[in-house]
């Protein structure tokens, strides 16, 4: 006796799944190769996704994508450990129409983004391993805290202009590191009210509590590049001129690998060190440097650049030519752009910078 079996079967079938994510709900829309399925609102949980589509489209094949953002790469993990296709996309890769642009919804992001993952139009930004985005997390939250020192700093500033009261001339030079001499200044300061007195003292306080805080993950960052996985490559990157453990350490978090570049070229795009261009018919104009790129790996590089052209002669001299015709500010981008390739040299070869081999 036959019996009629009504269990479906999506085997050899692709759905593409569209995520627009957010911190309590992600709008999520599913297309087939010829149809758009379905969009609805779910709960921020990779695991509640795969239980509908493989409840819906069971032994399909599945394939996902969103964007870049404030929730990081642990949506991706899980969905490629439950077997789904995912990528992460850079918002401005995904095509997007004027009509789209002025009409913003999740809905609409979520097709859009479902639509082109099925036409094939996204291409997924490198996602680093667990341990270089834990190790990367060390590296940038001393960053951001140097941010929140400088801003400190700034306010004592503002607060002795504010009073008419002058910085000694002894103190004008040290910008960017406060003797103990200049903060035991700061506390001698005669002010009338002990309002103003209290307000400048817990400035003080705030900026000696950070500089600890500092010193602290500096530490930490320092025993890091002790660790197996970085130390060979610390001590190559700090054959170049102008490269110390920290900035060392910033490569090599952002980067994670050198070979994941094809070209230098490509390298450059990725940290912005690459001109904007508008060409029109016969009109080819180059502007400034890209906004898009990694801006915390390019000021370390920059930064890098300003002490390479003091040490390195070749840098040197070349710097100085680019200044007969340029501003400096824009001749230190051109050396940030050979500095890299050093960079990259060392890295790709595995052998400390010669001075010989690399013009």
């Amino acid at each position: 006796m036959l019996t009629q079996s009504n269990k479906i079967d999506f085997s050899g079938q692709h759905f593409y799944v569209g995520l627009d994510v957010h911190l309590k709900s992600w709008k999520v829309s599913i297309m087939a190769e010829k149809l758009t399925l379905k969009t609805f609102s779910q709960d921020p949980n990779p695991e509640l996704l795969h239980h509908y589509l493989v409840k819906n489209f069971p032994n399909g094949i599945y394939h996902s994508a969103y964007e870049a953002g404030f929730c990081g790469y642990w949506i991706h993990n899980k969905l490629t450990a439950l077997g789904i296709d995912s990528i992460v996309v850079n918002p401005a890769d995904i095509p997007t129409t004027d009509k789209e642009k002025v009409n913003k919804t999740d809905k609409r992001d979520s097709k859009k983004i479902a639509k082109s993952l099925r036409n094939g139009d996204l291409k997924g930004i490198h996602v680093s391993s667990l341990k270089t985005l834990e190790d990367r997390c060390l590296v940038r939250t001393r960053g951001t805290m140097m941010k929140d020192l400088t801003r400190n700093k700034n306010r004592i500033k503002s607060f002795l202009y504010f009073h008419g009261i002058e910085i000694p001339e002894t103190f004008t030079q040290s910008s960017n590191h406060w003797p103990k001499r200049f903060i035991n200044w700061l506390r001698s300061i005669e002010l009338v009210e002990y309002s103003a007195r209290k307000s400048l003292n817990l400035i003080i306080d705030e900026s000696e509590h950070q500089r600890l805080i500092i010193l602290d993950a500096t530490m930490g960052i320092k025993e890091l590049s002790h660790s197996e996985t970085y130390a060979k490559k610390i001590k190559l990157l700090q054959s170049i001129p102008g490269i110390g453990i920290l900035t060392a350490m910033i490569i090599l978090t952002e980067i994670e690998t050198i070979d994941r570049f094809d070209s230098f070229d490509k390298l450059c795009s990725f940290i912005g060190l690459v001109p904007t261009m508008n060409s029109s018919g016969e009109k080819e104009l180059i502007g400034e440097i890209t906004h898009r790129g990694n801006n915390f790996l390019r000021s370390a590089i920059v930064e890098s650049a300003w002490v390479a052209a003091r040490k390195d002669m070749a840098l040197n001299k070349s710097y100085h030519d680019y200044c007969r015709r340029m501003e400096p500010n824009k001749a230190i981008i051109r050396i940030a752009r050979k500095l890299l390739n050093r960079i990259r040299y060392v890295l790709k070869n595995n052998e400390p910078y010669n001075y010989c081999v690399v013009n």
